[in-house]
């Protein structure tokens, strides 16, 4: 199957940008529109997207699990299944525990991956109970689900709502295996790890349940190093440089750096991170992690080599570059064009 090629809202200030944004995005070719739960609510953007869209599957990149209600997520996603006519795709996230516990105020209860899967069980009970008019029962753990009126019901409609779940580690992805629609890759990757991690843990869920790993749709964001000029080159270069450094200074994300044998690199960010030395961790990323962890070339090179590069591991793969009309567009029409073609 070819790979689907897709870009992610970032960078906007004016959510009243987002219906025109999409639109572009729709005309340029792209095949998904994903929004993020960093400074906006993920389900407005894409509501707001769907206003001008008609082709483009649009969904969330990620959206917090724990943060509300599976209630009142299944809301969310069945209103966003009819405004889209079933072009929404819901990707979850699990977020730290100190976020969920200090930015949110939210007990944080127990394991991730246990509390996730229930998030994902109720949600698709209520989404059933919806369609059909049956008896609301779920009982779990952490979740319990007994009253529906039809007052509180919503309008009939026989969308299906994909589920991806976000995660680095062998839990998560063993997770999305199991009962997983899809799986959001962080954007700190490269080929090996997800040969060797990822991948295997996800056919080894898959396994478990008695699916296959062609069940599990696999959605990566890539760290994208190109430009049309030296200042661009440049400026993406220090960009992707720092993410990559902030990030491996996690020890969430250590797996990623231990399985290419940078675990004292990795060590030396954690303690700059401590000292909060963020400026110069940059300079502790090499050109070598960079070929690694990062795709390099010309504007019009790009497309062939995410293809390349990801051919077999990734099903969807979105650029870690804001897409800004008018900014990059040889580098956007190109890789578009390039997936097209394939």
């Amino acid at each position: 199957m070819p790979i689907k090629f897709d870009m992610a809202v970032q960078a906007v200030d004016d959510l009243g940008s987002i219906p025109g944004l999409a639109a572009t995005a729709e005309a340029f070719g792209f095949d998904g529109l994903w929004a993020t739960e960093v400074d906006h609510n993920p389900y407005v953007q894409l509501a707001l997207a769907s206003t001008t869209t008609e082709r483009i599957e649009l969904g969330t990149a990620i959206a917090l699990s724990f943060t509300r209600s599976p209630m009142a997520t299944a809301y969310a996603c069945w209103d966003l299944a009819a405004l889209t006519k079933g072009k929404f795709l819901l990707g979850l996230g699990t977020q730290v525990k100190a976020h969920n516990e200090r930015r949110f105020s939210v007990p944080w209860s127990g394991p991730a991956v246990p509390r996730l899967r229930e998030v994902i069980e109720a949600m698709r009970h209520i989404w059933h109970v919806w369609r059909t008019g049956e008896k609301l029962d779920y009982k779990g753990e952490y979740y319990s689900f007994s009253l529906m009126t039809p007052f509180f019901t919503p309008a009939r409609h026989q969308y299906d709502i994909p589920i991806y779940i976000a995660g680095v580690n062998t839990g998560l992805s063993k997770l999305a295996g199991r009962i997983a629609d899809g799986f959001h890759v962080h954007p700190l990757n490269s080929a090996k790890y997800l040969r060797e991690v990822v991948l295997p843990a996800i056919q080894e869920g898959a396994d478990d349940e008695g699916r296959s790993l062609d069940d599990i749709s696999i959605s990566g964001s890539v760290f994208v190093i190109t430009g049309e000029n030296d200042n661009q080159k440049a400026f993406w270069k220090e960009f992707v440089k720092q993410q990559i450094s902030f990030y491996a200074s996690t020890p969430s994300y250590a797996v990623i750096f231990d399985t290419h044998g940078w675990t004292e690199i990795r060590e030396q960010l954690s303690q700059m991170a401590r000292k909060k030395q963020w400026g110069d961790m940059g300079a502790l990323i090499s050109d070598e992690m960079l070929d690694t962890l990062a795709i390099v070339g010309e504007p019009d090179e790009i497309g062939a080599k995410l293809i390349a590069r990801y051919d077999g591991l990734l099903d969807r793969i979105t650029p870690y570059i804001p897409f800004v009309p008018g900014q990059m567009d040889v580098f956007w029409k190109a890789s578009i064009e390039t997936f097209a073609n394939q």
